[in-house]
């Protein structure tokens, strides 16, 4: 993300605090085991006290991730992509290129070590990011994740754009959000996603919002203080502390990036 007035009125202030969250974007694709690797490094690394709370912004290659409450038939065809086991809660998900993955580790010591509230706080941050995209979202009793409306396919038909899975170690949360911007959607097919059959997969592409992931990213990062507190970007020496094992190499604020 190329440096802008926008980002400096948002973001300087919150810096120079000391305590703010720190944001990071890596381009490409990021590979999932290595992502989960350094995850789980910086969370114990908040945890000791030695870094910062860290939003961490990735896309990965098509692959599906079973949560700990997954159900072996809703494994459907993976058609030959690779299935990972992983300790966040929920169920079968799919992930890959354009779908915005939000790694999110986050202090609770900080948040009331509520973790069914963190997760109601998750689900407004997204929602207030994707009304500032034109998407009207929203929760549903027993359903996690957010839902928007589609009644050209049906009385009471409602298709996720953005699901939620998070587990928390020493109070410190990981894992996150993936938000569907113009993923494949045929992939979702090989799985019941999050265990719902009886209800759809949309993502901005389809649903016809034209906005890319540059502009998603902004919508995030603009809303988060509201719900979680002040963020900053990464320098890149803070990035190759903070994670010294992801695949990638990271965007920060001062580098061209646009969308990918």
């Amino acid at each position: 993300m190329v440096k802008s007035d926008w980002f400096e009125e948002n973001f300087l202030d919150s810096a120079a605090t000391g305590e703010a969250a720190c944001w990071l974007r890596s381009p490409g694709l990021a590979d999932y085991p290595g992502a989960v690797a350094a995850m789980e490094h910086h969370v114990a690394e908040i945890a000791e006290g030695r870094a910062p709370e860290l939003a961490w912004f990735l896309e990965h290659p098509p692959l599906y991730t079973a949560g700990t409450s997954s159900r072996p038939q809703d494994l459907i065809d993976p058609a030959g992509l690779p299935v990972y086991a992983t300790g966040r809660g929920g169920q079968f998900t799919y992930h890959g290129p354009g779908q915005r993955v939000v790694y999110l580790m986050l202090d609770l010591s900080r948040r009331g070590r509520d973790v069914r509230a963190f997760v109601r706080t998750i689900e407004a941050w997204l929602i207030e990011a994707l009304a500032r995209l034109g998407v009207e979202g929203g929760c549903r009793t027993g359903r996690t994740g957010i839902w928007v409306a589609r009644p050209e396919k049906g009385e009471g038909r409602e298709d996720k754009i953005a699901a939620i899975g998070i587990r928390v170690r020493r109070w410190v949360s990981y894992h996150g959000v993936s938000i569907n911007v113009a993923p494949d959607l045929s992939h979702f097919g090989g799985i019941v996603p999050c265990g719902i059959s009886d209800q759809g997969v949309t993502s901005l592409a389809d649903i016809g919002r034209p906005a890319g992931m540059a502009a998603l990213d902004e919508a995030l990062l603009a809303t988060f203080p509201r719900h979680f507190g002040a963020i900053r970007p990464t320098s890149p020496g803070e990035a190759a502390c903070f994670l010294p094992q992801s695949p990638s190499r990271a965007v920060h604020a001062d580098e061209g990036g646009g969308e990918h």
